[in-house]
Protein backbone atom coordinates (compact mmCIF):
# COMPACT_ATOMS: atom_id res chain seq x y z
CA UNK A 1 0.00 0.00 0.00
CA UNK A 2 2.91 2.60 0.56
CA UNK A 3 4.49 1.76 -2.10
CA UNK A 4 1.73 2.79 -3.94
CA UNK A 5 1.18 5.74 -2.51
CA UNK A 6 4.91 6.78 -2.75
CA UNK A 7 4.15 5.73 -6.89
CA UNK A 8 1.30 7.78 -6.64
CA UNK A 9 2.62 10.44 -5.19
CA UNK A 10 6.01 10.59 -7.42
CA UNK A 11 3.76 9.63 -10.50
CA UNK A 12 1.37 13.06 -9.09
CA UNK A 13 4.44 15.54 -8.43
CA UNK A 14 6.01 14.62 -11.87
CA UNK A 15 2.68 15.53 -13.99
CA UNK A 16 2.23 18.50 -11.93
CA UNK A 17 6.22 19.78 -12.82
CA UNK A 18 5.73 19.38 -16.39
CA UNK A 19 2.74 21.06 -15.95
CA UNK A 20 3.83 23.71 -14.67
CA UNK A 21 6.82 23.67 -17.11
CA UNK A 22 4.62 23.74 -20.15
CA UNK A 23 2.79 26.48 -18.68
CA UNK A 24 6.06 28.97 -18.73
CA UNK A 25 6.24 28.45 -22.27
CA UNK A 26 5.28 31.38 -24.28
CA UNK A 27 2.08 30.92 -26.44
CA UNK A 28 2.55 29.55 -30.04
CA UNK A 29 1.87 32.63 -32.52
CA UNK A 30 -0.74 31.82 -34.78
CA UNK A 31 -0.85 34.00 -38.51
CA UNK A 32 -4.45 34.84 -39.55
CA UNK A 33 -5.71 32.71 -41.83
CA UNK A 34 -6.48 34.36 -45.16
CA UNK A 35 -9.67 34.18 -45.59
CA UNK A 36 -10.14 35.93 -42.22
CA UNK A 37 -7.71 39.03 -43.42
CA UNK A 38 -9.50 39.16 -47.17
CA UNK A 39 -13.33 39.73 -45.35
CA UNK A 40 -11.44 41.79 -43.26
CA UNK A 41 -10.58 43.97 -45.95
CA UNK A 42 -13.38 43.86 -47.93
CA UNK A 43 -15.74 44.78 -44.69
CA UNK A 44 -13.35 48.09 -44.17
CA UNK A 45 -13.73 48.62 -47.91
CA UNK A 46 -17.47 48.28 -47.18
CA UNK A 47 -17.57 50.38 -44.19
CA UNK A 48 -15.22 53.09 -45.66
CA UNK A 49 -17.42 53.07 -48.96
CA UNK A 50 -14.91 52.63 -51.26
CA UNK A 51 -17.46 49.40 -52.14
CA UNK A 52 -20.18 51.82 -52.24
CA UNK A 53 -23.97 50.13 -51.24
CA UNK A 54 -25.78 49.07 -54.06
CA UNK A 55 -22.40 48.34 -56.23
CA UNK A 56 -21.65 44.80 -57.73
CA UNK A 57 -18.64 42.97 -56.20
CA UNK A 58 -17.17 40.87 -58.84
CA UNK A 59 -14.95 37.99 -57.24
CA UNK A 60 -12.04 38.21 -60.32
CA UNK A 61 -11.43 42.00 -59.58
CA UNK A 62 -11.69 41.53 -55.75
CA UNK A 63 -8.71 38.63 -55.74
CA UNK A 64 -7.14 40.83 -58.37
CA UNK A 65 -7.00 43.62 -56.28
CA UNK A 66 -6.03 42.08 -53.39
CA UNK A 67 -3.84 39.78 -54.78
CA UNK A 68 -5.46 36.02 -53.76
CA UNK A 69 -7.55 34.09 -55.63
CA UNK A 70 -11.01 34.02 -55.91
CA UNK A 71 -11.68 31.24 -53.05
CA UNK A 72 -10.73 33.29 -49.88
CA UNK A 73 -12.95 35.91 -51.79
CA UNK A 74 -15.90 33.99 -52.41
CA UNK A 75 -15.59 32.67 -48.69
CA UNK A 76 -15.68 36.20 -47.67
CA UNK A 77 -18.36 36.96 -49.35
CA UNK A 78 -20.17 34.16 -48.04
CA UNK A 79 -19.87 35.11 -44.41
CA UNK A 80 -20.71 39.08 -45.18
CA UNK A 81 -23.89 38.12 -46.84
CA UNK A 82 -24.53 36.30 -43.44
CA UNK A 83 -23.77 39.20 -41.16
CA UNK A 84 -25.32 41.25 -43.54
CA UNK A 85 -23.39 43.22 -45.74
CA UNK A 86 -23.52 41.73 -48.65
CA UNK A 87 -26.58 40.73 -50.83
CA UNK A 88 -26.04 36.91 -53.11
CA UNK A 89 -28.69 37.17 -56.03
CA UNK A 90 -28.76 33.61 -57.68
CA UNK A 91 -27.69 34.45 -61.11
CA UNK A 92 -26.67 38.17 -60.69
CA UNK A 93 -23.81 37.75 -58.15
CA UNK A 94 -23.06 40.16 -55.16
CA UNK A 95 -24.06 43.24 -54.68
CA UNK A 96 -23.17 46.00 -51.51
CA UNK A 97 -26.56 45.85 -49.09
CA UNK A 98 -28.29 49.07 -49.49
CA UNK A 99 -29.44 50.08 -46.27
CA UNK A 100 -33.23 50.18 -45.20
CA UNK A 101 -34.24 53.37 -43.33
CA UNK A 102 -35.64 51.11 -40.99
CA UNK A 103 -32.26 49.18 -40.18
CA UNK A 104 -30.86 52.26 -40.04
CA UNK A 105 -33.20 53.52 -37.71
CA UNK A 106 -33.37 50.36 -35.11
CA UNK A 107 -29.56 50.09 -34.86
CA UNK A 108 -29.20 54.01 -34.20
CA UNK A 109 -31.95 53.75 -32.00
CA UNK A 110 -30.30 50.84 -30.04
CA UNK A 111 -27.11 52.40 -30.07
CA UNK A 112 -28.45 55.18 -28.23
CA UNK A 113 -29.60 53.01 -25.57
CA UNK A 114 -26.52 51.61 -25.03
CA UNK A 115 -24.02 54.49 -25.51
CA UNK A 116 -26.58 56.51 -23.09
CA UNK A 117 -25.63 53.41 -20.40
CA UNK A 118 -22.10 53.89 -21.14
CA UNK A 119 -21.80 56.89 -20.27
CA UNK A 120 -23.98 56.88 -16.97
CA UNK A 121 -21.29 54.33 -16.49
CA UNK A 122 -18.22 55.85 -17.39
CA UNK A 123 -18.96 59.11 -15.17
CA UNK A 124 -19.34 56.90 -11.81
CA UNK A 125 -15.74 55.29 -12.54
CA UNK A 126 -13.63 57.45 -14.85
CA UNK A 127 -10.55 58.54 -13.58
CA UNK A 128 -7.46 61.47 -13.98
CA UNK A 129 -5.97 59.08 -16.75
CA UNK A 130 -9.32 58.50 -18.54
CA UNK A 131 -10.50 61.90 -19.10
CA UNK A 132 -6.74 62.89 -20.18
CA UNK A 133 -7.26 59.88 -23.09
CA UNK A 134 -10.78 61.47 -23.45
CA UNK A 135 -9.42 65.06 -24.04
CA UNK A 136 -7.11 63.73 -26.35
CA UNK A 137 -9.61 62.55 -28.56
CA UNK A 138 -11.92 65.56 -28.30
CA UNK A 139 -8.44 67.73 -29.81
CA UNK A 140 -8.15 64.61 -32.49
CA UNK A 141 -11.61 65.24 -33.50
CA UNK A 142 -11.51 68.79 -33.37
CA UNK A 143 -8.84 68.70 -35.58
CA UNK A 144 -10.24 66.60 -38.34
CA UNK A 145 -13.36 69.08 -38.41
CA UNK A 146 -10.60 72.09 -39.21
CA UNK A 147 -9.05 69.79 -41.46
CA UNK A 148 -12.30 69.04 -43.08
CA UNK A 149 -10.62 65.54 -43.10
CA UNK A 150 -14.19 62.93 -43.23
CA UNK A 151 -12.13 59.93 -42.59
CA UNK A 152 -10.10 61.21 -39.59
CA UNK A 153 -13.32 62.77 -37.91
CA UNK A 154 -15.23 59.25 -38.42
CA UNK A 155 -11.78 57.71 -36.96
CA UNK A 156 -11.88 59.80 -34.34
CA UNK A 157 -15.68 59.50 -33.28
CA UNK A 158 -15.42 55.72 -33.14
CA UNK A 159 -12.57 56.23 -30.79
CA UNK A 160 -14.11 58.45 -28.46
CA UNK A 161 -16.95 56.82 -28.28
CA UNK A 162 -15.51 53.16 -27.69
CA UNK A 163 -13.46 54.89 -25.07
CA UNK A 164 -16.20 55.88 -22.74
CA UNK A 165 -17.85 52.84 -23.66
CA UNK A 166 -14.46 51.10 -21.81
CA UNK A 167 -14.30 53.20 -19.01
CA UNK A 168 -17.72 51.90 -17.97
CA UNK A 169 -15.93 48.60 -17.16
CA UNK A 170 -19.00 46.59 -18.22
CA UNK A 171 -18.00 43.63 -20.32
CA UNK A 172 -21.59 42.77 -21.52
CA UNK A 173 -22.10 46.21 -22.85
CA UNK A 174 -18.70 46.71 -24.39
CA UNK A 175 -18.95 43.39 -26.31
CA UNK A 176 -22.68 44.94 -26.93
CA UNK A 177 -21.68 47.98 -28.75
CA UNK A 178 -18.75 46.24 -30.34
CA UNK A 179 -21.22 43.97 -32.38
CA UNK A 180 -23.04 47.34 -33.61
CA UNK A 181 -19.52 50.06 -33.97
CA UNK A 182 -19.03 48.72 -37.59
CA UNK A 183 -22.18 48.97 -39.08
CA UNK A 184 -22.57 52.68 -37.31
CA UNK A 185 -19.43 53.91 -38.35
CA UNK A 186 -20.67 52.93 -41.75
CA UNK A 187 -23.79 54.83 -41.18
CA UNK A 188 -21.75 57.74 -39.65
CA UNK A 189 -19.62 58.06 -42.83
CA UNK A 190 -22.01 60.20 -45.03
CA UNK A 191 -22.68 62.43 -42.24
CA UNK A 192 -19.90 63.19 -40.77
CA UNK A 193 -19.15 66.57 -42.18
CA UNK A 194 -22.17 67.44 -41.72
CA UNK A 195 -22.13 66.71 -37.63
CA UNK A 196 -18.52 68.42 -37.91
CA UNK A 197 -18.14 71.12 -34.96
CA UNK A 198 -21.89 70.34 -33.36
CA UNK A 199 -20.49 66.81 -32.40
CA UNK A 200 -17.41 68.03 -31.21
CA UNK A 201 -19.12 70.51 -29.04
CA UNK A 202 -21.30 67.97 -27.65
CA UNK A 203 -18.64 65.15 -26.88
CA UNK A 204 -16.98 68.09 -24.88
CA UNK A 205 -20.28 68.11 -22.95
CA UNK A 206 -20.20 64.79 -22.29
CA UNK A 207 -16.62 65.06 -21.25
CA UNK A 208 -17.89 67.88 -18.77
CA UNK A 209 -20.44 65.69 -17.38
CA UNK A 210 -17.78 62.43 -16.82
CA UNK A 211 -15.38 64.75 -15.24
CA UNK A 212 -18.08 66.06 -12.68
CA UNK A 213 -19.54 62.57 -11.98
CA UNK A 214 -22.76 63.69 -13.06
CA UNK A 215 -23.74 60.16 -14.29
CA UNK A 216 -27.56 61.58 -14.99
CA UNK A 217 -26.39 64.45 -17.77
CA UNK A 218 -23.92 62.29 -18.83
CA UNK A 219 -26.32 59.54 -19.99
CA UNK A 220 -28.95 62.46 -21.20
CA UNK A 221 -26.53 63.96 -22.81
CA UNK A 222 -25.00 61.09 -24.71
CA UNK A 223 -28.77 59.73 -25.28
CA UNK A 224 -29.10 63.31 -26.90
CA UNK A 225 -25.98 63.07 -29.05
CA UNK A 226 -27.06 59.67 -30.49
CA UNK A 227 -30.57 60.48 -31.27
CA UNK A 228 -29.32 64.09 -33.19
CA UNK A 229 -26.97 61.64 -35.19
CA UNK A 230 -30.18 59.63 -36.43
CA UNK A 231 -31.92 62.20 -37.56
CA UNK A 232 -29.78 63.01 -39.63
CA UNK A 233 -29.07 60.49 -40.93
CA UNK A 234 -32.13 60.13 -42.14
CA UNK A 235 -32.09 63.39 -43.17
CA UNK A 236 -29.59 63.10 -45.48
CA UNK A 237 -30.85 59.60 -46.68
CA UNK A 238 -34.32 61.73 -47.47
CA UNK A 239 -31.65 64.47 -49.34
CA UNK A 240 -30.57 61.49 -51.10
CA UNK A 241 -33.62 60.24 -52.33
CA UNK A 242 -34.87 63.78 -53.48
CA UNK A 243 -31.94 63.79 -56.05
CA UNK A 244 -32.45 60.69 -57.32
CA UNK A 245 -36.18 61.42 -58.06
Amino acid sequence: MKQREAGSSLGGGSVRGASARRATRPPLERPTPLRERVYEAIAEMIVTRELKPGEHLVENELARDLGVSRQPVREALQRLQTEGWVDLRPGHGAFVHVPTDEEADQLLAVRAMLESESARLAAKYATAEHLEELRALLRAGEEAVAADDQADMVTANAALHAHVVSISGNRVLTNLIASVERRVRWYYLPIARSRGKDAWDEHAGIIDAIEEKNSRRAATQMRQHAERTRELYHEWREEVAAERA
